[in-house]
């Protein structure tokens, strides 16, 4: 009789098992691998599954370099996330291919993000009032710069320079240089595969004169004398000064991290990071102007639904992405990573602190370039350096075979 009850007993706890585990909906999400934000979701992650014991979250990352092609390989195939996180230069690429399913108008309409998100961030996720995706935090630029060095090297640890006269004054005094005349330390790091294609496109380029796109981003401007003094000054400080060189140190992020480079043009996402290098002194500060014009560039990576999620799991995969882009998270996303809240109001607790405020100055006039193949159109303005760099192509010339390679890759997208 004991052997019967137990029998009865083991087998009712199966059953119970058995109907919480198909109760249970399993979803997976994607990102690229970036240390803080991988730990920071795993822990997301933990919390959203505590209010949603229904709902299991499997996080699975991939290096940045080989993330499109993961995506292109398995989304068709089924094989997919459900939720993803992409650039926001690769959204075009994504919904014209089908790998996005139009998020459902209820909760993700024109009122939802003209209330809740920067202009830049509702102009660029609307496609024709179509919306695929939504951002948890948003990036712009701002000047970092070695406290330490600048002491060494006479100036006010304090003071970093404010206009790019300034800057390239300080970047020749903070070089240093053995006995053959190598650089030994960077006044300036000069990395164009970092931040500095962006900071030629949508920062330099403007403080010039120039305007580097047409207002729908769909014809290349910057083909032009104004726009060829700006790449001139950049390469002049390659080039001419020698105060830094693409992949000195390995890259600037790396330079200036180990203290071989007295300045760098980073992005808000790095501050996490750079607070905890120890014995790190460094402070951030708005880009410098030219000739009174301010200028930035905004970014953001943002989540998706993947076409094909249906049923329960696309309710689990909307909870999900509501959870991820909530208030709660964009503040711990910024304490964590760096990355700015996507929602405005809620930056105004961080006005006075002194490694968030200049990126935060820097929303107020910065640009969202519209890319259509972000990668392609980073190597094309590579390329524009590396032409005046390595091959003392004139800066003119550079950017009018940079124009015609970019024009040629967004009018084969758009027709």
């Amino acid at each position: 009789m004991k052997r019967l009850r137990g029998a009865l007993l083991l087998i009712a706890l199966l059953s119970l098992a058995a109907g919480i585990s198909a109760q249970t909906v399993t979803i997976t999400y994607w990102q690229y691998f970036f240390e803080t934000k991988v730990k920071l979701v795993d822990e997301l992650i933990k919390n959203f599954e505590k209010a949603n014991p229904g709902i299991k979250v499997e996080q699975v990352t991939f290096p940045y370099e080989t993330f499109n092609q993961k995506a292109a390989a398995s989304i068709p195939a089924g094989e997919g996330p459900d939720v993803i996180t992409l650039f926001y230069g690769w959204l075009p690429m994504y919904v014209k291919a089908g790998y996005l399913q139009e998020l459902p108008k209820s909760d993700f309409n024109k009122e939802y993000f003209d209330k809740n998100f920067y202009s830049f961030v509702a102009e660029s996720v609307d496609f024709g009032g179509k919306y695929y995706s939504v951002p948890t935090a948003v990036r712009t630029l701002a000047l970092i710069w070695n406290k330490k060095l600048f002491k060494d090297a006479g100036f006010d640890p304090e003071k970093p320079p404010k206009t790019l006269d300034e800057l390239a004054a300080y970047a020749r005094k903070l070089s240093k240089y053995d006995a053959q005349g190598n650089l030994v330390q960077a006044g300036m790091a000069m990395q164009p595969t970092g931040q500095g294609h962006s900071w030629i496109r949508e920062v330099l380029f403007r403080q010039f004169g120039n305007v580097p796109y047409s207002a729908d981003y769909k014809k290349v401007g910057y083909a032009d004398a104004k726009a060829a003094e700006a790449l001139k000054w950049y390469t002049d400080l390659i080039v001419k000064d020698k105060v830094g060189y693409p992949n000195f140190v390995t890259d600037d992020v790396t330079a200036f991290r180990s203290g071989k480079a007295a300045m760098n043009v980073d992005g808000s996402f790095r501050i996490a990071a750079l607070k905890a290098v120890k014995d790190l002194e460094w402070g951030a500060a708005e880009l410098p102007s030219h000739n009174g014009v301010k200028s930035n560039y905004a970014s953001y990576w943002t989540h998706g639904i993947v076409d094909g999620v249906k049923g329960k799991r696309l309710e689990a995969s909307i909870k999900f992405l509501k959870y991820i882009t909530s208030p709660e998270v964009q503040e711990l996303w910024l304490q964590r990573v760096g990355e700015l809240p996507a929602t405005p109001s809620l930056s105004e607790k961080y006005k006075e602190d002194p490694f968030i405020s200049p990126f935060l100055k820097g929303l107020a006039y910065a640009k969202a370039s519209l890319f259509i193949d972000e990668a392609g159109q980073r190597n094309v303005m590579v390329d524009a350096v590396d032409e005046v760099y390595l091959k003392k192509v004139d800066p003119l010339q550079a950017l009018k075979n940079a124009a015609a390679k970019e024009q040629k890759l967004i009018d084969n997208f758009w027709k």
